[in-house]
């Protein structure tokens, strides 16, 4: 497939991700008029960062006055998880992909992204994660920005059903592979039972949502690489 076929595809595959991050920026934006932002400010910001948590996290600490410090270091905290995302797709990239095309793909790897990025059949083509990106960020960036002129003005059941998209979205992500193998369904299910262990028992109170979720992709993947390993020939299939 070549680079015009591949953007085109990601293009196609990018549509609903951009009507997800329509619709749950709108809640976002409403943090965002909340930390005294306009529109066009927040616009600007979820243009530039493409992160739920870790935007509302910067959000609730700017209206709380918090210094550019605190900001920076809890948005890192928040979004650490996909440095883990990157490297993964930085293995999903032919060996000789240059620094650039890497870069523009890590700008914007999200769950969302990665999810796609990540079950393109063999080598991932950049042109396809730029399609993503190109159709996904500004439904993201332009939720915000109408979040903020109307999200005042919705009843907040709306808000609040519209936020459940993109997790209907993410589950159609990662169904299809999982039902094709084995392997991967078992580690969703676990992914998701060990989640709710981390999320419900006291002893793991300590631990951020950020935290946990770092610490469970790394001890799952790590499982499955030992225990399941994928050679280059299938992974390139």
């Amino acid at each position: 497939m070549n680079n015009k076929s591949c953007l085109a595809k990601g293009l196609r595959d990018g549509v609903p991700i951009c009507l997800g991050y329509f619709a749950v920026a709108f809640s976002l934006g409403i943090a965002a008029r909340s930390a005294g932002f306009t529109a066009f400010q927040s616009m600007l910001m979820s243009l530039f960062n493409n992160a739920s948590a870790g935007e509302f996290a910067a959000f609730t600490l700017i209206g709380a006055g918090a210094g550019y410090f605190e900001v920076a270091l809890m948005t890192l905290v928040t979004n650490a998880r996909y440095l883990l995302m990157s490297c993964a797709l930085s293995q999903k990239l032919d060996p000789a992909t240059p620094l650039l095309p890497r870069m523009l793909i890590g700008f914007d790897v999200t769950d969302e992204i990665f999810g796609v990025s990540i079950a393109y059949p063999g080598r991932l083509n950049p042109f396809y994660a730029y399609g993503v990106i190109l159709i996904a960020l500004p439904g993201w960036a332009l939720g915000t920005y109408f979040g903020v002129l109307m999200g005042n003005i919705l009843p907040a059941r709306l808000v609040s059903a519209l936020s459940v998209a993109l997790y209907g979205m993410f589950i159609a992500v990662f169904m299809p592979p999982a039902r094709k193998d084995k392997v991967i369904a078992a580690l969703v299910a676990a992914s998701m039972g060990l989640s709710w262990v981390f999320a419900s028992v006291d002893f793991f109170s300590f631990m951020s949502e950020g935290a946990r979720v770092i610490f469970l992709t790394v001890v799952l993947s790590a499982a499955a690489a030992l225990l399941f390993p994928v050679h280059d020939e299938e992974a390139s299939a």
